[in-house]
């Protein structure tokens, strides 16, 4: 990762402790995304990454609502691919694969539409944060259910006293930032 998107990250991604809930510490990424240089930086830096870990041959990108969307989709673009939304429940008109997990501050189900992904199709998942890996596990979850095969999770940043890697099994990880 370049100097310049480690300064970047610095400078724009803050820490709010106590929210949503008392012990949690969010952090959060709005003055990343509000800087012009934020998100193109993400992107590269993403790219670079996953290169450097050998994940290649994405068909498609999903991403996490709702900051997944954010970073997931122009990644989908920087690499040429599509992009499949991961919702929350009840988001999604038609037919949904749905999963239900614990988060670290409650529980939560999320959906993908059954056509949105085909069997064989090669994903990568994409998220902002991977904490205790619940929303990871169940995304992967979802995507396996569909048939297709899940080549990592690349995230912006990992929190990994958190032991999240450790509810995704074999899945690669790639994350900008581990804290």
């Amino acid at each position: 990762m370049s100097t310049e998107l480690d300064d970047l990250l610095d400078r724009r991604i803050r820490s709010l402790p106590d929210w949503p809930v008392p012990g949690v510490v969010f952090r959060d990424i709005t003055p990343l995304l509000a800087d012009p240089a934020g998100i193109p930086a993400v992107c590269l830096g993403f790219v670079d990454s996953l290169r450097a870990a050998g994940i290649a041959g994405v068909d498609l990108v999903a991403g996490v609502e709702a900051r997944g969307f954010v970073l997931g989709a122009p990644l989908a673009v920087a690499l040429g691919v599509g992009f499949v939304p991961v919702r929350k429940q009840g988001k999604l008109p038609g037919d949904v694969h749905s999963e239900s997990y614990a988060l670290e501050y409650g529980e939560a189900t999320l959906e993908i539409q059954v056509d949105a992904v085909a069997a064989g199709h090669r994903v990568l998942l994409v998220d902002d944060v991977l904490a205790t890996g619940g929303t990871a596990g169940a995304s992967v979850a979802l995507l396996r259910t569909a048939g297709a095969e899940v080549l990592g999770l690349a995230v912006l940043l990992e929190l990994a006293a958190l032991g999240g890697r450790t509810a995704l099994g074999e899945i690669p990880v790639v994350a900008l930032r581990t804290l």
